[in-house]
């Protein structure tokens, strides 16, 4: 089957993407990099040293940007029902993170160390139908803040994307209940039409 009009158009517009062409030249697997440069520049969440789980890691972008930050002293985890290959320095974890083995995997990665640090830029597959996508991104959303909830150590921080709509307000109140400070923010590397925002999650409180 041929490509579609409106996938030629979406793939031309990727290609001219200036964070497309920006990931290639500084060596990012994708422009999400830019993404989670641009918020930690106004953050500073990530620090030397840090213990991170990247959810839904692959391509491995994210992990790339983690591993800069947190040095040799800091430890990158990334989880992942899709392949990814290797990054120096980096735990791939492939396995869907709801099911017990790889969850066991990761535990034995930690060797009773704590997170300090849970990030996701986790995504469906997108049908173009709201009414389909935004249940499916918001349970993504949900997944990953029970696992911080579960992993993370109290003053620990949680970032994932999440697209606004319907349980979107639900779920900056849960994380407000389980965080001293949230925001919300809108990196320029994310696309100006997308709904996509990201929320900064900061100080895990002591529940």
């Amino acid at each position: 089957m041929g490509k579609t009009k409106s996938s030629h158009q979406w793939m031309q517009r990727h290609l001219n993407d200036v964070y497309v062409k920006k990931a290639q030249q500084d060596g990012y697997r994708s422009r999400a990099a830019y993404k989670l440069l641009e918020i930690q520049e106004k953050e500073q969440f990530i620090q030397s040293g840090m213990n991170v789980v990247d959810l839904g890691c692959a391509p491995g972008g994210w992990c790339q940007v983690v591993k800069q930050l947190v040095g040799k002293k800091g430890k990158v985890i990334g989880l992942d029902i899709l392949a990814m290959p290797d990054i120096p320095d980096v735990t791939f974890i492939q396995g869907d993170f709801r099911e017990n083995a790889p969850l066991q995997a990761l535990e034995k990665v930690l060797n009773q160390s704590t997170l300090d640090l849970v990030i996701s830029d986790m995504a469906p597959n997108i049908s173009g139908m709201s009414v389909i996508d935004l249940p499916k991104s918001m349970y993504l959303c949900e997944l990953a803040l029970d696992f911080a909830k579960t992993y993370l150590k109290p003053g620990g921080h949680f970032i994932t994307k999440i697209f606004q709509g319907e349980g979107f307000d639900a779920f900056i109140s849960d994380c407000r209940q389980n965080f001293i400070q949230v925001k919300t923010r809108k990196p320029k590397a994310s696309r100006a039409k997308s709904r996509e925002v990201y929320i900064v999650a900061r100080k895990r409180k002591i529940v």
